[in-house]
């Protein structure tokens, strides 16, 4: 079996990326690795070249910005990378710039791609999520947050990037994929908050290029407001080992209450049916579970 990583990436040092982080969980479980640098007005390529591992393959691309609007170019970005992965190669492993894979399911992973390699039925893997929110040690828990997406799919070059990359189809038609009990952490909202505006700000620019015109109050105030979010919970668990000394040189502060609540009445029955049977009623799925 032979497994290749994929992902792409731009502006990784300027916005904050924890690109390296992202890589180096993905390489105990492949044999090689693409990432797609997209034209940076930083070092992302140095930093990609530092990683030190023989198994990372860069190349070299140019965002399409007439591709912006609703993040199409995301999706894009994810194909071109995608299609560098060799014919010989049976499962792909899609990680983003701002996701890392926890080592304690490194094995558990490699047991289902040996066990499903030769089943065409299983198309992918679906992962759970758990999604930080202003520091390391608060994670969301409302339906503002998707609870799965596939990450792992096979070699199958009809299977392509989904709207703006958050998940696949093959030739338009959802994966039919096996359920993983394996969480990715993502650490997109972890920020110190003007680091965060700027990643923000920009990232709103690849979904709506007026936005950015209209909502001058962030910018004005130089930092992210953070306030915003309707329902956290601590963080009890074990991070990656790639992201201890990421954590280990966090510069700010960030606390929450976490027994305030920010919902209408539909959304606390939602809320509260989810927390005590664990079924998210209405959830959007991009996938078939078999």
């Amino acid at each position: 079996m032979r497994v290749a990583g994929f992902c792409f990436i731009r502006n990784a040092i300027k916005y904050d990326y924890p690109v390296r982080e992202a890589i180096c969980s993905v390489l105990p479980l492949c044999d090689e690795m693409i990432v797609s640098i997209g034209n940076s007005e930083d070092d992302t390529a140095a930093l990609v070249s530092s990683i030190p591992s023989s198994k990372i393959k860069s190349y070299h691309t140019v965002w399409d910005d007439n591709l912006r609007e609703g993040g199409r170019v995301l999706a894009a970005e994810t194909d071109k990378a995608f299609d560098q992965v060799p014919a010989d190669v049976d499962w792909c492993i899609y990680i983003q710039a701002d996701e890392v894979i926890h080592e304690d399911d490194y094995a558990m992973i490699r047991a289902n791609m040996e066990k499903y390699k030769d089943d065409p039925r299983v198309e992918g893997f679906l992962f759970k999520y758990r999604h930080f929110y202003g520091s390391y040690d608060y994670v969301g828990d409302s339906r503002r947050w998707y609870s799965h997406e596939i990450r792992i799919i096979r070699n199958d070059k009809a299977i392509r990037s989904y709207r703006d990359a958050q998940g696949f189809r093959k030739n338009g038609q959802k994966l039919q994929v096996k359920l993983l009990d394996a969480t990715i952490h993502h650490y997109g909202w972890v920020r110190d908050p003007s680091s965060q505006l700027k990643k923000h700000l920009e990232f709103e620019k690849l979904y709506n290029t007026d936005k950015l015109a209209r909502d001058t109050s962030l910018q004005r105030t130089g930092q992210f407001d953070y306030s915003g979010i309707d329902s956290l919970q601590k963080f009890k668990g074990a991070h990656p080992k790639v992201m201890q000394e990421l954590i280990e040189r966090k510069n700010w502060q960030f606390t929450a209450d976490i027994s305030k609540k920010n919902f209408n009445l539909k959304g606390w029955l939602l809320y509260w049916v989810e927390k005590y049977t664990g079924k998210r009623l209405w959830d959007y799925k991009n996938y078939k579970i078999i």
